[in-house]
């Protein structure tokens, strides 16, 4: 009798990815604690833009920000979606502090490594702070530890992480938040905002090669979790960028005609030469766009914090 293997979810997403025409893969996981690693080398360069917007918003409207927290919700949960380092929401959680806000911080993060490390740095930083980190899923995460409690929360999703979203995905996410949210809750997304395309290119084809190492990573994550055998320097990065879309698309591209086996899938894919693998959508938005996507899932828009070039947005709605 044969045996039935269980597939992984991972390796399941990379099945179907490069079975079909064309072929991709899925940008939920590059961040293994390696891709981790090299997305903070990526914000820390002085082209990618994105972190240091962000951080100017928090440090210079940090003030405001809190008031729109703490604005009916007098005890919270602050429930932070892709945590990471947490460089930028420590600025909101020392003004919380300072201000003697009742509240708890749960940062949910895939990358167990990422939410020890903020963890520990958050002991030393803000001792008096109350932390429950948890390691996965978001919405499988959020369901375990919350359900609905009673308490109000505010859902944090910065750094532009929105933008990886299609459509279809940005709709589906967007419908579970509200699910997932009760009438007064509030959310805080990062937006970064349509500019000159030169800008958004230098920061999403870098002259340090962060981000090619960034895509590389997805397929030696492949090699390690299943059995591929991908040689990383037969593939090229590719990006572009359409102003009249917002979209910037990432691109591995297969430099000679190869195969690659999978020994865990038992399966071997072809990759013609010159033929593309999507690897990542970073969507850029304005602001009527995201005014409508919020109307739509039943939230309402409170206040958008620009930083001072309108460069990124970090845009506070209120369930209805």
């Amino acid at each position: 009798m044969e045996q039935q293997v269980l597939l992984s979810e991972l390796a399941v997403d990379t099945l179907r990815g490069l079975s079909s025409n064309p072929k991709f893969l899925l940008s939920k996981y590059f961040y293994d604690d390696n891709g981790s690693r090299i997305f903070q080398d990526i914000m820390q360069m002085p082209e990618y833009y994105l972190t240091n917007c962000e951080f100017e918003i928090f440090t210079t409207r940090k003030e405001q920000i809190t008031d729109a927290f703490i604005k009916d919700n007098p005890v919270f949960e602050i429930i932070e979606l892709g945590s990471g380092d947490g460089l930028k929401t420590k600025v909101l959680l020392n003004s919380l502090v300072n201000r003697a806000v009742s509240f708890k911080y749960i940062p949910i993060d895939i990358s167990q490594i990422a939410n020890k490390q903020l963890v520990d740095s958050l002991a030393k930083e803000i001792p008096d702070l109350k932390v429950n980190a948890q390691t996965g899923d978001f919405f499988r995460v959020m369901k375990q530890i919350n359900g609905y409690s009673g308490i109000r929360k505010v859902i944090l999703f910065l750094g532009s992480n929105i933008g990886n979203f299609s459509e279809t995905e940005l709709n589906l996410f967007l419908g579970q938040l509200s699910e997932f949210a009760h009438k007064g809750d509030k959310v805080m997304i990062g937006f970064d905002l349509k500019k000159s395309p030169e800008i958004i290119m230098k920061a999403y084809d870098d002259p340090h090669g962060h981000t090619r190492e960034f895509n590389l990573n997805h397929l030696t994550r492949l090699n390690r979790e299943l059995g591929a055998d991908f040689y990383l320097s037969n593939f090229e990065q590719h990006t572009e960028y359409n102003p009249q879309t917002g979209a910037v698309k990432s691109f591995l591209v297969s430099t000679k005609d190869q195969k690659v086996h999978f020994e865990y899938l038992n399966k071997t894919f072809r990759f013609k030469k010159w033929e593309s693998v999507f690897m990542e959508l970073s969507q850029k938005f304005d602001l009527e766009t995201i005014e409508t996507l919020a109307m739509k899932h039943g939230f309402r828009i409170e206040e958008h914090f620009t930083d001072n070039r309108n460069y990124f947005a970090d845009s506070m709605w209120v369930k209805e």
